[in-house]
């Protein structure tokens, strides 16, 4: 059996503190639960591996994929790097409410504390209600006691780096950087296949029993990036076709828009991730039925898939997703 054809997965909806109801209202996830935060788009995270929803390995897991078909699926280079792990953990997230401010270890760090990767992450921001922020970084220039001395007085937000965002804005996130999505934005998010976060505030909220969130402070304190940017978020040219907004040694992230007929030739040694962000798209290739990907969806192409073309459904915006 050949896993040469885009691969759909089954959306995996995790239940949060501070998640809401727009990955069913604007993506039709299908969820009646009032805090659905995040939909786990491709995973192989213990205990949240992406099951396939689509064509001949319908109900196989990504585990199970990546074990039967190791560089047709991902790419020499890339199984050669990360073996049987998928190096990326694709998600959309819905904060209703802010979420911690938090931030990531180094994959040095990670792997002697938790023996993980890194987690350098992105965010395509799908949709923000008026007014609705993001954190990234430090406001102005911070060191180790000035940060210590705002945390200690319950003053950390005085120097951090709120910014109000719309659809479209884009942000790059390097181990290390302190951030939190805030509540009322709706985002896409691509990042290294970890589950490590260091939260240092969690804005004094409580659980049903009256209980605080489990805080890192001094886990976080080595982890820390004081580094100060005049700007964090990623700008580019939104009238082009094609743009690259992002890339590392972990992934590399376009956006391309699709109005008619796009020809595709997947040169890489990759799998190719494409993410709908706007309009509806159908995939053709060689050996098999379209496929069909609305907004909200995320499709799998496997490496040996090279030549395929894109075709607008409607008029469609799409994050294309591969390590270079």
């Amino acid at each position: 059996m050949a896993c040469n054809y885009p691969i759909k997965f089954e959306p995996i909806l995790l239940e949060k503190i501070w998640g809401g109801t727009k990955l069913n209202q604007f993506f039709n996830k299908k969820s009646t639960a009032p805090n659905v935060g995040e939909s786990w788009e491709i995973s192989t995270v213990p205990n949240a591996v992406s099951v396939v929803a689509n064509g001949a390995l319908k109900g196989q897991d990504l585990v199970q994929l990546i074990k039967a078909y190791q560089e047709d699926l991902l790419g020499s280079k890339v199984y050669n790097e990360f073996g049987n792990e998928f190096p990326l953990l694709i998600k959309f997230i819905d904060a209703k409410t802010d979420l911690s401010i938090q931030l990531h270890p180094d994959d040095a760090l990670a792997k002697k504390r938790h023996n993980s990767f890194g987690k350098t992450e992105m965010w395509y921001v799908l949709q923000a209600d008026k007014n609705a922020k993001l954190i990234v970084g430090f406001n102005q220039p911070v060191d180790k006691a000035l940060y210590l001395e705002k945390l200690g007085q319950d003053e950390l937000l005085s120097i951090l780096n709120a910014e109000t965002v719309t659809a479209g804005d884009v942000f790059f996130i390097p181990t290390g950087r302190i951030h939190a999505i805030g509540g009322g934005v709706l985002v896409a998010e691509i990042q290294q296949t970890s589950d490590i976060t260091y939260r240092v505030f969690d804005w004094n909220r409580v659980d049903s029993q009256g209980k605080g969130r489990e805080l890192h402070t001094e886990l976080a304190l080595e982890a820390l990036d004081f580094s100060h940017q005049n700007t964090y978020k990623i700008q580019y040219d939104e009238k082009r076709n094609e743009v690259q907004l992002a890339s590392c040694p972990y992934f590399t992230t376009k956006l391309i828009a699709v109005a008619n007929t796009l020809s595709k030739i997947n040169d890489k040694d990759s799998f190719v991730i494409y993410m709908c962000v706007a309009g509806a798209v159908s995939i053709q290739y060689e050996s098999g039925e379209d496929v069909l990907l609305k907004t909200g969806e995320t499709v799998l192409l496997p490496a040996t898939l090279k030549n395929y073309t894109i075709i607008a459904e409607e008029k469609a915006k799409l994050l294309e997703v591969f390590i270079d």
